[in-house]
């Protein structure tokens, strides 16, 4: 089994190469949701929607988030009778939202929410919400502490970032399940996902970090940072703010400890040597996923190098 802890666009687009390698039955996506947000009294999940649709063949690509041929209908009549309408929900991607929040008014949970829709659209990798309980990731600014999506979507990530934290974190318990898919994984990769408010978040969940510290399988990462600069997201300001010297070495520390190897983008091959001082196998590939050849051609770079990575960690 293939554990992979996933963020948004990033851990979808690989995840889709992923599928193309080895069983969709046979991987684990453990899902951020500090981006989780109510919106027009609707549960939305961005990242476990963004991972759901990807796989589900149905997110519209150009964008990498949200139903393909979507319309705004409902957007548009909300903004008529005076609604913020800032986060763009499409009409179907709205019936995500209006069926997960009636089901988890009825007593459902978000993993319980996440596998009926997984199911649903035809999902065979096995999608896990990182947690049940709620966790916000905020971002502190000149103009106060701002919900990650109101820093990211309505304020464009336009503000100055001097701090990040996870609201609820110290609650938060492992969804069902994680704990003994990281326990049971053959490999656990760390997709190209944001590190601080992706992947971190994830990890400062109580539990996880350690479970992955006790697996036995090796631990490998993908570098979301190529040639200094992230492929998508803020990630740049948010590394920054952190003391994180935005380059895929300064991913490589963010990991520290914690993976075995860090796959990182041609154009940082001269950072290898350092990446290796630092305990970590350094592989190196071509990690921008333009389509679904280098999806696949990543996915398979990935596997190999877990399958002759050594366990580093101690």
């Amino acid at each position: 089994m293939i554990v992979v802890l996933a963020g948004g666009v990033g851990a979808a687009r690989f995840l889709e190469g992923l599928v193309q390698v080895v069983h969709p039955e046979t991987i684990t996506a453990i899902v951020n949701t500090g981006d989780d947000m109510m919106f027009h009294g609707l549960h939305v999940s961005p990242d476990v929607d963004i991972v759901t649709y990807t796989l589900a063949g149905i997110v519209d690509e150009s964008q990498g988030w949200g139903v393909r041929d979507d319309t705004i209908a409902t957007l548009e009549m909300l903004a008529t009778l005076g609604a913020e309408t800032w986060f763009r929900l499409g009409d179907r991607d709205m019936a995500f939202h209006i069926r997960r929040t009636e089901l988890l008014r009825a007593g459902w949970t978000l993993s319980q929410v996440a596998d009926s829709f997984r199911r649903a659209l035809g999902v065979g990798v096995r999608l896990l919400p990182m947690s049940n309980e709620p966790v916000a990731t905020e971002i502190n600014t000149p103009v106060g502490w701002l919900h990650f999506q109101q820093y990211l979507v309505q304020r464009r990530a336009q503000d100055a970032v001097l701090g990040v934290r996870f609201v609820g974190i110290e609650a938060a318990r492992p969804s069902p399940g994680v704990l003994e898919a990281l326990q049971a994984a053959e490999y656990i990769v760390i997709a190209p996902s944001n590190p601080v408010v992706s992947v971190g978040t994830i990890l400062a969940v109580p539990g996880i970090r350690d479970a992955i510290m006790a697996a036995r399988a090796p631990v490998v990462a993908v570098s979301p940072i190529v040639a200094g600069a992230p492929i998508k997201g803020p990630a740049a300001p948010l590394m920054r703010a952190m003391g994180i010297e935005v380059s895929a070495r300064g991913v490589a520390h963010c990991y520290r400890g914690l993976v075995d190897a860090l796959v990182i983008d041609r154009a940082d091959a001269t950072l290898a040597e350092d990446i290796r001082d630092l305990g970590i196998t350094a592989i190196v590939a071509d990690t921008i996923m333009r389509g679904p050849v280098e999806k696949r051609r990543l996915a398979t770079e990935v596997l190999a190098a877990a399958k002759t990575t050594l366990r580093q960690r101690s």
